[in-house]
């Protein structure tokens, strides 16, 4: 089978270009940039083209000249983005520096006519998030776009091209047409699915396990359940889900997630920890390390079960972006810790599963939805490990969570009351900050709420939900009359990025 390889400078995007590429068909493999050049040309030399992903450092250091120079002797078609394109534009003697207006998000850019863009508006929206930029071609370059801050926004040199944005991304307008076309270009074979990839992932775990008892960490979301239920194909009944109850759910989470969960076969194990939970949060208002103190006490739990039960393995519904937004690939950045990556301790007493590590959301459910799970579990919209311990700005106190749970559970009502769909998530948060109101005439001084809503489609990247006027004046007035303390409502209409979905 052939298949494309995406070298990865560490970019947040980089598994989603392999992504949209499996998307079109065609199966790709990621190999991380710090691999050794002679692995990195094998791979390139098997492959049908290479990808050269975005990533947080600065061509001008002058780190990976030599992996694009060796690519470029190897003859495979090159396509850069972002990182890539500069490097490229670099080592083939153009000229790359600080960019003249640097660029963050949606911005508009005029197309020449060309095999990338075959079928494509001569002026699109794309998605950039550069600092630098190519500020001179290459000699024997062709200019295919400019910007503002991109004076060479994308270009061709022989069966190579290269853009400065980022076309995996879901705001980038004919994003998946310009990879589309790229690959039509170089006659990639298009013969990959990945709900196809049910039976070796099965088998994947079977080997790994082998006749071990595992525990599975549950929370009735999809991730979680399609993981253990490719567990559960691989070992059977020697699979103990388990559900911890730390008290931070919202409203009737707990309970509709074990009726989720029964419903598909897998009864869990639910461990009521609500006072421990509240007790290692407490005095902690950092938000990465009320996240190392969750991903501690809940791996503690884990493992003491785990040994109760004799088990020696921990299955866990980890999915790509929580690797990426952890840190967890060499020259990626850390966002923000997840529970159940970066949060967990280095040293377990036992071995963690994680069958859905390289794959996002869509493709999860596009597996689960083979598997025949049900759809109430493939649409839930994702709540976060820790949940609503980083809803809450600042100390986590019992008070705190009641108020931001009264409030999301408003949220919640009036959103799918109007019966809106195709958003990501939408919740509420109790936020720092204090602000002056007038109740019963008389002068009020309590917290301020916000309310967040996205749309995504693989959680790297979130747009506003542009809620109905009516249903925000909704929302707001029940949350100001209906819970105590609270003096003003806010909407975050701020995209990811800049922002994270979450605020901490």
């Amino acid at each position: 089978m052939g298949f494309v390889l995406i070298v990865d400078f560490g970019g947040q995007y980089a598994h989603l270009i392999a992504r949209r590429i499996r998307e079109l068909g065609v199966y790709s493999e990621l190999l991380s940039a710090s691999s050794d050049l002679e692995t990195i040309l094998d791979f390139a030399g098997r492959s049908q083209g290479v990808v050269l992903s975005g990533g947080p450092l600065s061509v001008t250091e002058g780190r990976h000249d030599e992996i694009a120079k060796s690519l470029l002797r190897l003859g495979k078609p090159l396509l850069g983005i972002c990182y890539g394109h500069q490097l490229l534009a670099k080592v083939l003697g153009g000229s790359v520096g600080r960019s003249p207006a640097p660029e963050f998000g949606p911005t508009k850019v005029e197309l020449s006519p060309d095999e990338l863009f075959e079928g494509i508006p001569a002026k699109v929206t794309v998605w950039m998030s550069h600092n630098d930029a190519v500020l001179e071609a290459p000699p024997g370059a062709k200019v295919l776009a400019r910007t503002r801050g991109s004076p060479v926004a994308a270009m061709r040199y022989g069966a190579h091209w290269s853009v400065q944005w980022h076309p995996e991304v879901s705001h980038t307008q004919y994003g998946l047409q310009m990879y589309d076309n790229w690959l039509r270009a170089i006659g990639a074979r298009r013969d990959w699915r990945p709900e196809n990839m049910i039976e070796e992932l099965t088998e994947m775990v079977r080997r790994e396990i082998g006749g071990s008892l595992a525990v599975s960490a549950v929370s009735g979301g999809v991730d979680s359940t399609v993981a253990s239920l490719i567990v559960k194909r691989a070992i059977g009944e020697r699979l103990v889900p388990i559900l911890i109850d730390h008290g931070l759910h919202p409203a009737g989470e707990p309970e509709l997630s074990i009726a989720l969960l029964e419903n598909v076969g897998l009864k869990p194990l639910v461990i009521k920890a609500e006072e421990e939970f509240f007790s290692a949060l407490k005095g902690i208002r950092e938000p990465e390390e009320k996240r190392r103190a969750f991903g501690r006490l809940y791996a503690r739990l884990l493992e003491d079960q785990a040994e109760r039960l004799g088990a020696e393995f921990l299955v866990q519904g980890t999915i790509y972006p929580d690797v990426i937004e952890s840190g967890g690939r060499v020259g990626a950045s850390v966002i923000k810790t997840h529970h159940n990556v970066a949060g967990m301790p280095k040293q377990l007493r036992f071995k963690v599963v994680e069958p859905l590590k390289w794959f996002y959301k869509d493709e999860v459910r596009a597996i689960g939805r083979k598997l025949g799970v049900p759809e109430e579990i493939l649409r839930r919209q994702p709540v976060p490990g820790p949940a609503l311990a980083v809803r809450v700005e600042g100390e986590v106190t019992r008070e705190r969570v009641e108020l931001v749970r009264r409030a999301d559970a408003i949220v919640r009502e009036e959103i799918e009351g109007a019966g809106i769909g195709g958003l990501w998530q939408y919740f509420a948060v109790l936020t720092s900050s204090k602000a002056t109101g007038v109740k019963g005439d008389e002068r009020a001084y309590g917290h301020v709420i916000a309310i967040r809503a996205v749309e995504s489609v693989d959680a790297m990247t979130a747009s506003i939900a542009r809620l109905p006027w009516e249903v925000l004046e909704r929302i707001a007035a029940r949350i100001t009359g209906e819970v105590p303390g609270v003096t003003r409502v806010v909407y975050d209409i701020t995209s990811k990025p800049p922002a994270t979905v979450e605020w901490e």
